[in-house]
């Protein structure tokens, strides 16, 4: 018997048979394009479509291949078809449900399409018709809260999930999509909670949950008052925001494991070899070959729980297993018709500490450690535009979290310490460093490291500005906690120094080519801000007195850095250009650090002329700092002397 063979909704024999037949479901898409109503020449037309299985190939493909005039003369039946989709969503049968949502898919989808170029109104005007849309939508919207909320097929609850990314993503543009007006109104924000402080419902549809949230949030969220932003604001059911953050747990830390595996697997091929064997010359070509696509929607979901809600913040330190460690069973994924942003949900969800025990030889982690880890790996390489974009988005969680004071008490909680292993882009100057070493310490320390890596890894020709910047804000927001609180932080400060002065060296290099692009004074003004404050507060929060000791060495060491940094904002400062003012800043900001200079370096320089020393090692140049530091206030006048001074002022 000649096999049957399916293509484009037609079928046909193997052999050589004269005319293709068409599916039934073809035949009925075929009518609906007509200017005909289906119904009058068979009653149970709409009844019998929702039986057949969707061909959403051929049903997009139709409205695709029409124009927009030819798309108004059918507006009539696919407004019918749009309303019986509704209709079937009401249906005890499933059968008839699934084919429903997956009708609307493809409606939404190809109506969209065609009509880019015109505003939202005609959209609703084509799928709906102007004086049906708020009653229409208003069922479709309880029609889908009703489905997500029931305890019915999970595969049914997926497919409304789907079908509302597909309504909320067809324009780029999210607040473009006016659609979401009845999204708005008729708000399914409980069905999303629900689902989210389920075990069960989370390791199923938990991914595609926290996305349409994030989206949601998203719309007009600057032009109108949005219900998402205003419900999501004062959420405090603890289960809901722990399964919340589990879920962005999960996502960020199958990036870390894929991005992991493919390191490994990079670094035992061929191309480790080749390096080996020719030296270090190739080391960041092979690193760009790692390439694990970003999440962008994922990072958005905890931007806005961290921005919104000020509960979430604590779901940050939950401890949970170390993801990857553990194994769970993988989820059937039912075939879906849309896959959000191009981006893939994870496989399994994250069990969290309340469905499983911790095990005492399993490492615990938790939401910040996963989120950081990600950080480090994608704002390795900037150049991609992508990760140009989630690397932005991740200072911004950051800087909202440095801001927040319940999140500084646990990153600069001694009692919380972690092994924190970020990724380190790879530089012939430096090796990299193992696993094993890793001290256990406050969370923060992990931050500032990151921090570090990234000012000493992004000094290029295509310099991300608005990066730098965001990144000292946080350092700065950081240290601003330490002062206040008098939080004596054991970490090696000097990286963060001697990263922040190369960065000076950096942005005076390239004076020329960067003032083209950016006002670098604004960036180096935060940099000598940020010495400032270590040499005025310092004391207040450095964790011990040699520690102000290798601040001033690090300053006197790299002291003409300082220098040629005055000299240029001098220069340009007395100048009438359009750096003009913020150079001025810089120089009166320069103040202290050249106060310090000039008063050290002349009697190090002495020192060495009288020892013949031609350089002095940092021991020698600490003593002599403590030995002036220690004389500074009592070796000039004495307190009667000054008493007697006093006294004598009319």
């Amino acid at each position: 018997m000649a096999q049957t063979e399916k293509k484009g909704g037609l079928l046909r024999k193997s052999s050589a048979s004269k005319k293709p037949l068409k599916e039934k479901v073809v035949l009925m898409y075929d009518e609906i394009f007509t200017t005909e109503d289906p119904s009058k020449s068979n009653p149970r037309f709409w009844e019998e479509l929702f039986l057949m299985k969707v061909n959403l190939e051929y049903l997009e493909g139709k409205l695709e291949a029409l124009d927009g005039e030819e798309l108004m003369k059918i507006k009539d039946n696919i407004n019918c078809l749009f309303q019986h989709c509704i209709q079937a969503l009401g249906e005890e049968h499933p059968i008839r449900v699934v084919n429903a949502l997956q009708t609307l898919c493809a409606l939404i989808r190809g109506v969209h399409q065609k009509n880019k170029s015109t505003s939202g109104f005609d959209i609703i005007n084509m799928l709906v018709g102007f004086d049906k849309a708020e009653l229409c939508m208003k069922n479709l919207m309880e029609s889908l809260d009703s489905l997500l909320c029931a305890e019915g097929s999970e595969s049914l609850k997926s497919l409304c999930l789907k079908l509302l990314l597909c309504l909320v993503t067809v324009t780029d543009n999210i607040s473009q999509n006016t659609i979401l007006e009845y999204v708005m109104i008729n708000s399914i924000f409980e069905a999303i909670l629900q689902i989210l402080s389920s075990p069960l419902s989370r390791r199923e549809h938990g991914y595609d949950a926290v996305v349409l949230l994030a989206l949601l949030v998203n719309y007009r969220k600057y032009e109108s008052v949005n219900p998402y932003i205003v419900k999501l604001s004062i959420v405090d059911d603890e289960a809901t925001l722990n399964g919340m953050g589990l879920v962005i747990a999960q996502a960020l830390s199958e990036y870390n494991r894929q991005y992991k595996d493919k390191e490994e697997e990079h670094q035992s091929g061929f191309f480790s070899a080749l390096t080996n064997m020719v030296g270090s010359m190739f080391i960041a070509d092979a690193d760009e070959k790692i390439s694990v696509q970003t999440n962008e929607a994922i990072l958005l979901a905890l931007y806005e729980a961290v921005h919104l809600n000020r509960n979430f913040i604590t779901v940050l330190a939950q401890s949970h297993p170390e993801m990857g460690l553990m194994t769970t069973p993988a989820s059937p994924i039912p075939t879906t018709p849309v896959t959000p942003l191009g981006t893939t949900p994870p496989s399994s969800d994250v069990i969290s500490s309340a469905e499983l025990p911790l095990d005492a030889d399993v490492q615990t982690s938790n939401l910040l450690i996963t989120f950081l880890k990600y950080s480090s790996i994608v704002m390795q390489d900037t150049k991609d535009e992508h990760r140009l974009h989630s690397g932005k988005l991740c200072l911004i969680i950051l800087t909202c979290i440095a801001e927040d004071q319940y999140a500084n008490a646990f990153l600069h909680d001694d009692n919380m310490n972690f092994r924190v292993n970020l990724h380190r882009m790879p530089m012939r100057h430096r090796k990299k460093a193992a696993d094993k070493n890793l001290p256990c310490r406050p969370l923060v320390c992990a931050v500032l490291d990151l921090m570090v890596e990234f000012i000493v890894t992004h000094m290029m020709k295509e310099f991300p500005m608005d990066l730098y910047i965001r990144c000292i804000q946080i350092v700065h927001k950081l240290l601003c906690y330490q002062k206040k609180c008098r939080v004596r932080l054991h970490y090696t400060w000097r990286e963060l120094w001697s990263a922040l002065i190369n960065l000076l060296k950096f942005l005076m290099s390239n004076e020329t080519v960067l003032l083209a692009k950016h006002n670098i004074f604004t960036l180096a003004l935060m940099v000598v801000n940020l010495f400032n404050m270590f040499i005025t507060y310092g004391d207040t929060f450095l964790p011990t007195p040699s520690s102000y000791d290798e601040l001033y060495y690090e300053i006197i060491r790299m002291h003409q850095n300082f220098d040629n940094l005055y000299s240029m904002v001098l220069r340009i400062s007395t100048n009438a250009g359009q750096w003009k003012e913020p150079a001025s800043k810089v120089t009166h900001a320069l103040v202290n650090i050249r106060a310090i200079i000039n008063h050290f370096n002349p009697k190090i320089e002495s020192y060495a002329a009288v020892n013949h020393i031609s350089q002095l090692s940092e021991d020698q140049v600490r003593s002599i700092s403590i030995n002036v530091r220690k004389n500074l206030a009592f070796n000039t006048l004495s307190q009667e002397l000054l008493l007697k001074e006093f006294s004598t002022i009319s």
